[in-house]
């Protein structure tokens, strides 16, 4: 019986004809932020806009890609919502709407909530934001009611730079979502 060479495979003579095997390589998956930077800018554009009805904001963000880390990403999020102008502050806010009440909120609290919102845009001229990230469901009326009561004592530009900070975390946190749900 005949046994094949027992030389180490590195020290076998070179057989002719033959290829070698390349090399294999193993490429990570992408990541949501790897995904984000290599989707066409109209894509790019769109979904930021989703997270924050500013033009300026969503080209700011879109035109500074690519990011190395997805903490990049949020610190160029958070530093564009903080240059933002009155006007694409008031752009912004035109677009956003009111926070949702859980669904099994009693009427008088859709009252109170109605009421606080009407003497809120009555006095500043815009909806009032908020952005309840962290907050429990249970008690989303209570933070909502007592943050809008607490801010309706704000003078307008005080005001101002509340919504703006609110408009940047709620930003912030849906560009987080929209990363973590691969929607770009």
């Amino acid at each position: 019986m005949t046994r094949g060479s027992t030389l180490p495979a590195h020290r076998l003579p070179h057989l002719t004809g033959r290829l070698p095997i390349p090399a294999q390589t193993r490429t990570p998956p992408a990541t949501p932020v790897d995904t984000f930077n290599t989707v066409p800018a109209e894509e790019a554009l769109a979904s930021l806009l989703a997270c924050l009805h500013s033009p300026c904001w969503a080209r700011r963000v879109a035109d500074h890609r690519p990011y190395p880390t997805v903490d990049a990403l949020l610190a160029a999020s958070d530093e564009a919502a903080y240059d933002l102008t009155a006007a694409d502050l008031a752009e912004a806010l035109a677009a956003e709407s009111l926070p949702a009440l859980p669904a099994d909120a009693y009427e008088a609290a859709h009252l109170a909530l109605d009421a606080a919102h009407a003497a809120y845009e009555a006095r500043f001229g815009h909806v009032f934001v908020i952005c309840l990230d962290g907050v429990p469901a249970a008690e989303t009326l209570d933070v909502v009611l007592e943050s809008i009561r607490s801010r309706l004592t704000n003078d307008p530009e005080d005001e101002r730079v509340a919504a703006a900070e609110e408009l940047r975390r709620l930003a912030r946190q849906r560009l987080l979502e929209t990363l973590r749900g691969a929607g770009l």
